[in-house]
């Protein structure tokens, strides 16, 4: 079974970070292991929301990974500071795997900063040039940028290849609703291919953007070819977010289990 590791925060209330990711991992078949960078809690007895890991406990966790079970593929999400992004630089520099994606964790869905804003620059020069893959949404492909939202496909074609600038072999940016659709681009180096599905009118999306990452990262590992492994991570969120879950209590979680539930079913 393919070994994947992800390097991120974990999210309290179940719906994104960590825990998305291990729920993918299950689902999509590979053996799932996780170094916490960080607890983010959206609750109302506490002042603070974001409870950073220390450093000492963070390389613990990668390295036991590394040294008790070994690794084919790394994802990284939520980093949060300048110092946690460079112990991880270090150690994907010192451990490498065939496969690392980097999704570039910024923002929160309930509005939590994810990212220390002295952290972006140390993101770009460091750890996106070491990427297979980079998946930003369009508001971090703007933020990574410097620009604005970009608000028409052929604008996120241009942040995509801007994106590539940085260093990372591939580029894919999910632009979310545009022209009535959800439009994603990927740029390879060379030319940009467009993801087209149907849009899910829905607030209901809290870890769709780590599991979408989580699954992709999966089934690198597993050897599918990029292309291929980006069309299954798009139908797995299609319908975890098509089937996503409501607590009553404001932004729900995509459901991990939905494409396993529901998709031979529509067939």
């Amino acid at each position: 079974m393919e070994r994947v590791l992800t390097i991120a925060g974990a999210a309290a209330q179940g719906s994104a970070g960590i825990q998305a990711d291990l729920k993918t991992f299950q689902e999509r078949n590979v053996y799932g292991m996780s170094a916490i960078t960080a607890t983010v809690t959206n609750q109302s007895r506490t002042e603070k929301k974001i409870f950073l890991r220390t450093i000492e406990e963070i390389e613990a966790q990668l390295y036991t990974a590394v040294e008790k079970v070994g690794i084919d593929a790394i994802k990284t999400g939520m980093l949060f500071s300048t110092t946690i992004i460079e112990r991880v630089v270090t150690f994907i520099a010192r451990n490498k795997s065939p496969y690392l994606v980097v999704d570039p964790v910024m923002i929160g869905k309930m509005g939590s900063q994810l990212l220390a804003d002295d952290a972006i620059e140390v993101l770009k020069k460091q750890l996106i040039p070491l990427a297979t893959i980079i998946t930003p949404n369009r508001l971090e492909a703007a933020r990574l940028l410097n620009k604005k939202i970009p608000e028409t496909v052929e604008e996120l074609k241009a942040y995509a290849v801007q994106l590539h600038e940085l260093g990372g072999s591939y580029v894919f940016v999910k632009g979310g609703k545009m022209e009535g659709k959800a439009v994603d681009v990927l740029y390879d180096g060379e030319s940009c291919h467009i993801y087209e599905t149907e849009f899910v009118d829905t607030i209901h999306t809290s870890g769709a953007g780590c599991s979408f990452a989580a699954c992709l990262t999966a089934e690198l590992a597993k050897g599918v070819e990029i292309r291929d492994a980006i069309e299954i991570s798009k139908s797995y969120v299609y319908y975890a977010i098509k089937h996503s879950l409501s607590f009553g209590k404001g932004v729900g979680s995509v459901q991990p289990a939905a494409y396993r539930l529901f998709h031979n079913s529509s067939q």
